[in-house]
């Protein structure tokens, strides 16, 4: 059997440094999905590993990202999304004003939507003062499939990084049928798991463990549990038990599948894994898509959001729990097994884990990391 990472890579604040470093500031990472910036105008203040990132629609309506810092002195342009005031300071004026400036609370410098520094108080006609060299710094931004994803290296252009389509690389042939970028939010879960990101992505891969941890999945999908969920051909999809082709309890929907799938999508389950970030788990009808964001070593949110065919959602009395319920249920039980193997390799003796033979796609994870952070980290 293949061993897994050490175990201080699971545990160690040094080493999930140099994971920002190497990995989540130099890949595409997902953050959210287009629809939650429908307008121009419309901005949302992200916690990126540390970073805090302004994502806003300018008045093109097209997506930019900044590092959420003023060019002058380095305040905050903008407070996080839904930050509360402590009853001992102050609402400051600035930020996004009007859907059309950015506007720095502390002098007053203001940006428009594409970054430019537009007015500086009693600065902007001072000789020498050349306002195109007092842009915010950019952040790279593209779309797959209706997801947003971010590129903190900003410019990519001569930068050496990969851009998304070649990130991405084979999935999105996989996904091709599937219509991602159509499909709107029906519900979302927010979950905040003690568990370092790796390890879900660990779990995630492999179904070795479903008998024992997801006997209601099993029930609608009987492969997970054959043979410890080994030799599952994800490129076709996993066969439902006879007469189901979703993931609810029962199995079935009163939803129709989405057009254009092949024969084996309308009644197969599929799953990806977009590194570093991303869980797609596609049924015939609906989406459940993961974004996960690292908050430190041993804990990672998790925001879930259930995807549905705009038809579906706009349809009277569009109730979405048979999904919805079904997938908390076995998200809730991943994130409690995941939490006890954070927890356990905890112990003094454990330098390591092991992957069984059913769980060799975990060694793609080890791979993907080893590949990106080994030559880095300290000595």
């Amino acid at each position: 059997m293949e061993r897994s990472l050490p175990t201080a890579w699971y545990r160690e604040p040094t080493i999930f440094q140099v994971e920002k470093e190497r990995i989540f500031c130099r890949e595409w990472v997902a953050v959210c999905r287009e629809e939650e910036l429908p307008s121009p105008g419309d901005s949302r203040v992200l916690d990126l590993l540390g970073e805090s990132i302004l994502l806003l629609r300018n008045r093109e309506g097209h997506l930019r990202a900044f590092y959420n810092v003023c060019r002058h002195r380095g305040a905050r342009l903008c407070p996080p999304s839904g930050a509360k005031i402590a009853p001992d300071r102050v609402k400051l004026a600035g930020g996004v004003t009007g859907g059309r400036l950015i506007v720095c609370p502390y002098h007053q410098w203001s940006y428009d939507l594409n970054g430019l520094l537009v007015a500086a108080p009693h600065l902007t006609t001072a000789a020498g003062f050349d306002k195109q060299a007092f842009s915010l710094y950019p952040i790279g931004v593209d779309t797959f499939g209706g997801f947003v994803f971010l590129h903190l290296s900003g410019g990519l252009a001569n930068s050496g990084f990969a851009d998304l389509p070649t990130q991405l690389g084979s999935a999105r042939e996989r996904l091709v049928r599937y219509p991602l970028a159509a499909l709107r939010i029906g519900a979302t879960k927010h979950y905040t798991v003690a568990a370092n990101w790796k390890i879900l992505c660990e779990n995630y891969n492999e179904c070795y463990h479903c008998s024992g941890v997801h006997p209601e999945l099993c029930a609608v999908v009987p492969a997970f549990r054959e043979a410890g969920g080994s030799n599952l051909d994800w490129n076709r999809g996993i066969p439902h038990r006879d007469g189901a082709y979703t993931f609810t309890p029962s199995g079935t929907t009163s939803r129709p599948p989405f057009p254009g799938l092949d024969a084996d999508e309308r009644v197969r389950h599929k799953g990806e894994l977009l590194y570093p970030n991303l869980f797609l788990s596609l049924a015939c009808e609906h989406v459940a898509a993961f974004i996960l964001m690292p908050r430190g070593p041993d804990r990672t949110d998790i925001t879930c959001h259930f995807l549905f065919a705009s038809e579906e959602i706009d349809r009277p009395g569009f109730d979405p729990a048979d999904a919805v319920d079904f997938w908390d249920l076995v998200n809730r039980q991943d994130w409690t097994v995941c939490e006890a193997v954070q927890e356990g390799i905890g112990a003094r003796v454990h330098a390591h884990g092991y992957f069984s033979p059913m769980e060799d796609w975990n060694l793609d994870i080890r791979r993907y990391v080893c590949e990106r952070i080994e030559a880095h980290l300290p000595t």
